[in-house]
């Protein structure tokens, strides 16, 4: 399938709104620096019209959506982009509403922000706003960017709780149905800072076709007809594949106790290097052997 749209999906900074937060910054254009580095202006630079973009920001996944929408906007606006507003949907009726749904078709790039995954896909999924969402990536020259539980939320398999320190033990990673946008890939975010390798581990062991992406923060990934990956912005992509592990205890252990994987590839990608989905083929831009 020809995929006309792109992925833009950001590994975030802090996670404003988000239920794993424990200490909400009140600063919240502070969290939105990481952009300057130059993943949001890239979100503008690949979209259809440019600065001349129309852009909806979606906040569902917050807690706090009235503080952290004005942000982006704000943000944008800094950069050069005028054509931007916020849709502020908070229930499944929303979701449904004419003039929202009318605002989708006109936009060329949706921003979701962070906050929590499992609100995105418990108030988006299966309306007729995710109808459009889909049918857009799939056929109109069109940008879906997430950070943080909007990058988690863009993939068929999503990640939606699971302690870092505890991951590596059976049950620890919860698992549920995304938005669906790209298929054979699952998402984690903070990736780095929060030690979450352990998490990923324990997502591709259990379906090694799956390849783990793991989103530092001050990082994206740039997806192209679903297929090639482009590392953007300052920080790491840790990518894990599944498909060479040669042994594993998952079946045999007891919920709780801790996994072990034999032969478990990885790959580490920084800015401008890129993987192909289809060959599963990493280049490295700067490589020392070229």
């Amino acid at each position: 399938m020809n995929i006309r749209g792109k992925l833009i999906i950001i590994g975030g900074a802090v996670d404003k709104g988000s239920f794993t937060e424990t200490d909400l910054d009140k600063n919240a254009a502070k969290n939105l620096n990481f952009f300057e580095a130059g993943i949001l202006k890239r979100i503008i630079e690949e979209s259809k019209h440019k600065t001349e973009s129309r852009i909806e920001v979606i906040t569902t996944a917050s807690k706090i959506p009235r503080e952290i929408g004005p942000e982006y906007v704000k943000a944008l606006h800094y950069l050069g982009a005028d054509n931007v507003d916020v849709l502020n949907i908070e229930t499944r009726e929303q979701a449904s509403n004419p003039e929202i749904l009318g605002r989708l078709r006109a936009a060329d790039v949706v921003m979701f922000t962070g906050g929590d995954q499992l609100r995105l896909t418990s108030i988006l999924g299966g309306t007729p706003f995710h109808d459009i969402l889909l049918d857009k990536y799939h056929n109109e020259e069109f940008i879906y960017a997430g950070t943080s539980a909007g990058a988690a939320a863009a993939s068929n398999n999503m990640i939606y709780q699971g302690s870092s320190s505890e991951a590596l033990l059976k049950g620890e990673v919860k698992i549920t149905s995304g938005l669906g946008l790209i298929d054979g890939v699952i998402i984690d975010t903070h990736f780095v800072q929060r030690g979450r390798i352990g998490r990923l581990f324990q997502s591709v062991v259990g379906n090694p076709k799956v390849l783990g992406v793991g989103l530092g923060e001050d990082t994206g990934l740039l997806i192209t007809h679903n297929s090639k990956m482009e590392a953007i912005g300052s920080g790491l992509v840790i990518l894990v594949d599944g498909r060479e592990i040669k042994d594993t205890n998952l079946t045999q252990v007891e919920l709780g106790q801790p996994i072990s994987i034999n032969h478990l590839v990885t790959h580490v990608m920084s800015m401008y290097d890129t993987f192909d989905l289809a060959t599963y083929k990493m280049t490295i831009k700067s490589s020392q052997y070229v």
